[in-house]
């Protein structure tokens, strides 16, 4: 790793500060034993194969460790000093590339609650605002030399005035008196100003249309599990995205701090966590986001008996927070289960009329579990033609083992004024290799509605054509009698087949809670699994869309459900007991 201080720095007594911290992060660290191993998302718990902290190359975040370190205290006389998980997270936040540029343009930091997001914030804002925080040149050993930004304009926002105060009322306390004296500062209720006007760190509140052209140079987000629709909290961040976008030397960025949010709400923090989500699926390519959470694995318990152990593992270097005052907090039975779960496990839990618990699907996830080539198998398929995704799993008839074989959707930065269509003939090949590779013993089509130019429905060519070249190596055919028999052609609008659909729900819902499904822990899977919401019909509980126009896609969930559907199907018929065995041969995984 590139040193941070050579003697081409003006070093203002900053290079005590970063001695402490190379030594406190740098060479291999002794891991603490935990009971419940947390979800680690970004950079910041990573390490090294030898034990050591994985950190970044090039990063100007020894300067500013360095700088908070000399001019911000926690309180009169006693020095700022981040803990180390805080200081990681900065070294990669200041993080460079090779031409110098921010490695990240914007940063989603979650923690669970009392952690010390607000006081991060400030001191990023202090030294956004006053300190070395922008890259200036390279030293003749490589490392990165920092300088201030001239013009810095510094914003935390909300979305109302008491929550910019959880940031604004640190700064009175957070310089010193050297500080003060120095930099000339100024500090007042909502605004803080130093160096004769010429720098401000200023709270803002959910007003688009005046933070429209502002040129801030840092933006602290805060608390954005609370933006939402309701309190202009989107048109607020798109502003701020923009107004950091056209930013003059590009080096504007903004940074959310929040708790776990409620998914449903839509908020601002849930669209990030899609966004992130869908770069670490391989969706959408990476613009620039960094996502540091620690979350509560999923098969965690909420107990009083568990508590203890699970926050310890996932409160990080928050050890003044207390195990015992928060373990009353989720005995309460005021506070409902999902609540704390956000608040205390730093968990995304459910919103109230999901059908599965992310975390719940989560626990089942079996990446040791490998599809042989050659093994039986049933597969399911849910059409498109543009709007919803068109989906393909597949269900192994040993075990019930899920996993996805492909799925087509709309990319998400698509123009929508340019038309889209699913690739069929790309899906025809995907379908062609798994009769290839595996043994196919039934598969069901559910065309959709969606219709060719001629009137004629999308996919019923390819499912004819399905039928005819593979019906005969199916041993249970979708539709066996009527007008509408047909090989592979299962219309889910049949009051037939959702009836089946809907029994099929049920057990799934009920194998998943009770661990007798395993699944491959496909993002997309998982992210269409987390989508799907409770609706009710004529025959009980099944599966849909949050609402008929939602962007969040259902339909490698509905593959999943029919593949398990169509495996229990197949097992009480007779013609699987009759069928002929075979071997496998080798492994396949993934298809697409």
């Amino acid at each position: 790793m590139a040193r941070r201080r050579t003697a081409e720095r003006q070093d203002d007594g900053h290079g005590e500060v970063i001695d402490w911290y190379e030594q406190l992060l740098l060479g291999p660290q002794e891991r603490t034993p935990l009971e419940w191993e947390p979800k680690l998302l970004g950079p910041t718990w990573q390490r090294n194969p030898d034990g050591s902290w994985l950190l970044p190359e090039a990063t100007l975040g020894w300067e500013v460790l360095g700088w908070c370190g000399v001019w911000l205290q926690h309180s009169r006389g006693k020095p700022w000093r981040f803990t180390p998980e805080q200081a990681r997270f900065i070294l990669w936040w200041f993080a460079l590339d090779e031409g110098g540029a921010f490695s990240f343009r914007d940063g989603v930091l979650q923690r669970l609650k009392g952690w010390g997001k607000d006081p991060i914030g400030a001191c990023l804002c202090a030294v956004e605002a006053l300190g070395p925080c922008r890259f200036a040149d390279w030293a003749s050993d490589g490392s990165p030399i920092a300088t201030d930004s001239p013009e810095a304009w510094c914003q935390t926002a909300a979305v109302s005035l008491e929550q910019t105060k959880n940031t604004m009322r640190l700064f009175p306390s957070l310089f010193t008196a050297e500080a003060k004296e120095r930099y000339r500062i100024q500090v007042g209720k909502e605004s803080v100003n130093a160096m004769g006007d010429s720098r401000l760190i200023q709270a803002v509140t959910s007003s688009p249309a005046t933070l429209e052209g502002a040129r801030a140079t840092f933006v602290l987000l805060n608390e954005t599990h609370h933006w939402d629709s309701s309190n202009s909290g989107h048109d607020m961040a798109d502003v701020i995205e923009r107004n950091a976008t056209k930013s003059a030397d590009g080096a504007a960025r903004t940074l959310r701090i929040t708790n776990a949010y409620e998914p449903g709400q839509d908020s601002v923090a849930e669209r990030d966590r899609d966004a992130f989500e869908a770069v670490d699926s391989g969706r959408v390519i990476d613009s620039g986001l960094l996502y540091d959470s620690i979350e509560a694995p999923p098969k965690a318990p909420l107990t009083v008996e568990d508590a203890p152990a699970v926050i310890r593992s996932i409160r990080g270097d928050a050890t003044w927070l207390s195990v015992e005052r928060i373990v009353q907090s989720i005995a309460d039975v005021r506070n409902p289960p999902s609540r704390s779960r956000r608040f205390w496990y730093n968990m995304i839990a459910a919103a109230e009329d999901a059908w599965m618990a992310p975390y719940e699907w989560d626990a089942c996830k079996a990446d040791g579990l490998v599809v042989l080539d050659g093994e039986e198998i049933v597969m399911f398929f849910d059409g498109s033609k543009s709007d919803d995704a068109t989906a393909l799993a597949g269900c192994r008839m040993s075990d019930g083992h899920v996993f996805t074989l492909g799925v087509w959707q709309r990319p998400a930065n698509w123009d929508p004024d340019l038309p889209w269509s699913v690739p069929r003939d790309d899906v025809d090949g995907v379908v062609e290799r798994a009769f290839n590779t595996y043994k196919v013993l039934a598969f069901f089509c559910d065309p959709g509605s969606g219709k060719d130019e001629d009137g004629e429905r999308y996919w019923y060519a390819y499912l004819d054509k399905w039928g005819q070249e593979h019906g005969s190596k199916l041993i249970l055919h979708a539709v066996t009698a009527g007008p509408k028999q047909h090989a592979v052609r299962w219309d889910m609008g049949a009051p037939r087949h959702q009836e089946e659909f809907t029994d099929a729900v049920k057990r799934t819902g009920e194998d998943i809670l009770e661990r007798r499904l395993t699944h491959d822990g496909h993002k997309v899977m998982r992210t269409h699994v987390a989508n799907s919401r409770r609706r009710t019909n004529a025959w009980g509980i099944t599966i849909g869309k949050e609402h008929r126009e939602s962007a969040r896609k259902i339909d490698l969930a509905v593959c999943m459900v029919g593949a398990r559907m169509l495996r229990r199907k197949l097992l009480n018929s007779k013609q699987y007991g009759k069928r002929p065995k075979s071997r496998g041969k080798g492994r396949v995984v993934v298809l697409r």
